[in-house]
């Protein structure tokens, strides 16, 4: 049986992709630093602080001498709250973001490496976001933290050339997770795939990645938002009246 990490699996897009793979088969291992509960028999989850090194590491050595190797390292992890002007930011916030972020995902890539894992064949998937390169005011910490994803995505695909080990990100766009979350006609309407995306839009790009067979995509950044960054926008753009669907 396949198996795959996925961190920062205790909620949202990572809770999705771990019921996704488990549906599939695949013995799914989440990390997250809050406690959660899975009824699924082949989801195991692991409570560690993606800005504790030795949590990763123990979490990810506990996992392969129990069950094996991993064939695939999704870091979904993140924190992506802190939405103020620069001028407000403390360093610390700065730094939590990017320990969690990017720090995080660089730890969770070298713990899979020096682990062994995916010597027969392996992927790691790296959840970037379309803020890398296109954002709102206020968002420094966030963007920078999934721009630097992205270059360690380019950086590990060239790392590892003599390896069995393909390196992609998937920045996603606008994705619902909560389905209570009231969404207007206008949401929807302004993706020119005609709707917002869905935790399983980043599911299908994951699973997609993760076989085998699929080792010529290697060093990408696949984004997944409907099509809104190829979108010129104006202000004063009209757009259609709101309505909740």
């Amino acid at each position: 049986m396949k198996q795959v990490l996925i961190t920062g699996g205790a909620g949202g897009i990572g809770r999705a992709l771990a019921k996704g793979y488990a549906a599939k088969g695949w013995e799914v291992f989440v990390l997250d630093k809050e406690k959660t509960d899975f009824s699924e028999e082949n989801i195991h989850f692991f409570q560690a602080d993606l800005c504790r090194e030795e949590e990763i590491f123990g979490c990810i050595r506990q996992i392969v001498s129990d069950y094996g190797a991993l064939q695939v390292l999704i870091n979904n992890g993140g924190v992506s709250h802190f939405q103020k002007p620069i001028t407000e930011v403390s360093a610390a916030e700065f730094d939590r973001v990017m320990d969690t972020n990017l720090r995080g995902t660089f730890l969770c890539c070298k713990a899979f490496l020096e682990m062994k894992c995916g010597e027969g064949y392996g992927r790691i998937i790296n959840i970037a976001s379309t803020r890398f390169a296109q954002n709102e005011s206020n968002w420094e910490a966030y963007g920078a933290s999934k721009g630097g994803i992205v270059s360690l995505t380019n950086s590990l695909c060239v790392s590892l050339h003599n390896t069995n080990i393909t390196v992609n990100a998937i920045s996603p766009g606008w994705i619902v997770t909560d389905e209570a979350e009231p969404l207007s006609l206008t949401d929807h309407r302004q993706h020119p795939s005609g709707r917002v995306g869905k935790p399983r839009d980043i599911l299908n790009v994951c699973l997609f990645l993760s076989e085998e067979e699929n080792d010529f995509i290697n060093g990408a950044n696949i984004v997944v938002d409907g099509g809104m960054t190829k979108r010129m926008f104006y202000y004063g753009t009209p757009y259609d009246q709101s309505e909740e669907v």
